[in-house]
């Protein structure tokens, strides 16, 4: 009996231990779940604080010209650029080439399908640049340019001059041979992936006194001066022209401009130039070659309204039968960042009227001329008067006895208005450029060098 009574309790302790145990991996269990849920509801209100964030900061920048916080700017790209390819799953790590601009989008197999994210992966000054992104899509499917008054439908030229915001793609490969400049109205993307466009022998592309213009694909080449007619600005105007200089692309007292990976070459004036006042400005991913005067910033020293200029120039390839201006500027706030010069006659880089040009992780690639090896010029200006510009190199490498003469103050806050997004190492330069110019973009398929 006494040993009936001792296996009783001995049962009865094991079972209280068994229920004890149980009772502890449940509350364990429970514990466990609730702090996923917890943590989980801590990262969507982090995140949702930090979109909202975003948000109110784009919402804020939005029409605004010049900045005077540009490595703010700088911090928000990168932020912006890590959480977008992030969101996207684009598979940043498979393809990426440090390039933010083409890593934010060209990764995307689907690029056809979801076009329109291009216009949320600029940088740099230029970045609020939307183009026609709150649009329609408009295709054009006819090449012909028969009268710039009364354009056809399916044009580019009556796709250009509508009031309303468009993304303009093309139907097929195709040459316009402009009679006249092309004369842009506001909100409007130029979207040449996946076919092969030419805008060539005649005149080019004209963005005067609007905003929020991207030109992304093209072929751009031996435009010519065109004027002394009537052209059809928008549906309700057209006036008469005097001659045009024959710019590949003109930019005119405008703002919010993106021109990004276009090919352009052997023009009657400049490739890009940007006069009258015009800021707000990203030049990126383009391919230049065979052209004398290549870019001109700043309308004349004389013409003070374009010290708010500000202008980034970033992951372009500066190439074969360029001579002079890769840019030439005046007064405004120029950041030169991650271009590869492998061509220049004369010089790289010049200017007058006292701009700011802050040069930072370029390859600079003499040529053989032994009195051409330096990347500067001051432009018709005594050096008593621009050893106080504010010119600067900083982490370029400078190739075949390639120099650049900084002058100015080496910390002097004026780089702040001329910097616009944090510089790669110039020994990445060789990769960031590798796409530029006009891509080859198959449907379907990451888009590739052409």
């Amino acid at each position: 009996m006494e040993v009936l009574k001792k296996w009783v309790s001995l049962c009865s302790l094991l079972l209280l231990l068994l229920f004890v145990g149980v009772v502890a991996a449940v509350n364990k269990d429970e514990a466990s779940k609730w702090s996923v849920v917890e943590k989980e509801k801590m990262q969507s209100s982090n995140n949702s604080t930090m979109a909202a964030r975003l948000g109110e900061i784009k919402e804020e920048a939005l029409n605004e010209h010049a900045v005077d916080d540009p490595e703010e700017v700088a911090r928000m790209v990168e932020m912006a650029t890590w959480n977008s390819t992030e969101r996207r799953k684009l598979g940043f790590f498979s393809c990426g080439t440090g390039n933010p601009i083409d890593d934010c989008w060209r990764c995307d197999p689907n690029w056809h399908k979801n076009r329109k994210r291009l216009a949320d992966c600029g940088i740099g000054f230029g970045r609020n640049a939307i183009g026609g992104r709150d649009g329609r899509f408009y295709v054009v499917t006819d090449n012909r340019d028969d009268d710039p008054v009364n354009p056809r439908p399916g044009t580019l030229r009556h796709a250009v001059i509508q009031d309303k915001p468009l993304w303009i793609v093309f139907k097929r490969d195709m040459v316009i041979t402009l009679k006249q400049e092309l004369i842009m109205n506001s909100f409007k993307t130029i979207d040449a992936r996946g076919t092969n466009v030419h805008i060539a022998n005649g005149g080019c592309i004209t963005i005067q006194y609007v905003t929020n213009i991207i030109i992304h694909g093209l072929h751009i080449h031996d435009c010519k001066p065109t004027g002394n007619a009537l052209v059809r600005s928008s549906p309700s105007h057209f006036g008469f022209r005097t001659m045009a200089d024959g710019d590949a692309i003109s930019i005119f007292g405008s703002s919010h401009i993106w021109v990004d990976h276009n090919s352009l070459s052997h023009c009657a004036d400049g490739l890009v130039d940007a006069v009258m006042g015009s800021t707000a400005i990203t030049i990126s991913n383009n391919h230049f070659a065979h052209h004398n005067e290549v870019m001109l910033l700043g309308h004349s020293d004389s013409y003070v309204k374009d010290k708010q200029m500000q202008v980034t120039i970033a992951y372009n390839h500066f190439g074969a039968g360029l001579i002079q201006r890769m840019p030439r500027c005046r007064h405004g706030y120029f950041h030169v960042v991650n271009n590869d010069y492998t061509h220049w006659e004369m010089y790289a880089i010049g200017g007058s009227g006292n701009p700011t040009i802050n040069s930072q992780g370029n390859r600079y690639l003499a040529p053989a001329n032994p009195f051409a090896k330096e990347v500067t010029k001051r432009v018709e200006t005594a050096e008593s008067q621009w050893k106080g510009w504010n010119w600067r190199s900083e982490g370029d490498l400078m190739l075949n006895g390639a120099y650049f003469t900084p002058s100015g103050a080496g910390a002097s806050a004026n780089y702040a208005r001329a910097s616009s997004l944090g510089a790669k190492s110039s020994s990445m330069v060789a990769s960031i450029t590798s796409g530029a110019g006009s891509l080859g973009c198959r449907r379907g398929r990451q888009c590739q060098q052409s």
